[in-house]
């Protein structure tokens, strides 16, 4: 990005320390989700994250992931909570309620907090597509929403020390 000189600009970094964590993970589509977890808990160590700062909450499926996420952002225990889940295809519209719900439900837990939320419920037509994006070919989602988050967050922390 080319920015005008004299023009301030704020770009988060992917910087762990200090970050209380929470992972809410769906125990549905496990096989998958659990790979997922793994990669957003591996990266948020790997960016300097106390393992003992971050904490897996498991709930029953993607559906009930944002409403353990406004919980958990009300509560003032967490800086960043990431979303994981999967939501495969199957034979009814299910899917499309579900999978447009919880990532809709996550976006309004952080716009109405003020935490940062990011989404690594990923939604696919079958389960070759999910192995593929939790570690497989497509890189690892829940790694990427990790950094995601952290960037965001360090973002977030500049806008509001500037001000």
């Amino acid at each position: 990005m080319t920015i005008t000189p004299g023009t301030r600009s704020i770009q988060g970094r992917p910087r762990a320390e200090g970050v209380r964590s929470a992972v809410i993970a769906s125990r549905f589509n496990d096989l998958v989700v659990e790979r997922l977890t793994t990669g957003a808990v591996e990266a948020l160590v790997r960016h300097g994250a106390d393992p003992a700062a971050i904490t897996v909450i498991e709930v029953p499926g993607a559906w009930e992931i944002p409403q353990v996420a406004q919980v958990a952002a009300s509560s003032g225990a967490y800086d960043l909570i990431i979303g994981v889940g999967a939501v495969i295809r199957g034979e009814t519209e299910h899917f499309a309620i579900v999978a447009h719900q919880s990532a809709s439900g996550l976006a309004d837990v952080a716009v109405r907090t003020g935490v940062v939320v990011t989404n690594a419920i990923i939604t696919v037509e079958n389960t070759d597509q999910a192995l593929a994006r939790a570690g497989g070919k497509a890189g690892n989602k829940g790694a990427e929403a990790a950094v995601a988050g952290l960037e965001t967050l360090d973002a977030v922390r500049q806008i509001r020390s500037s001000t």
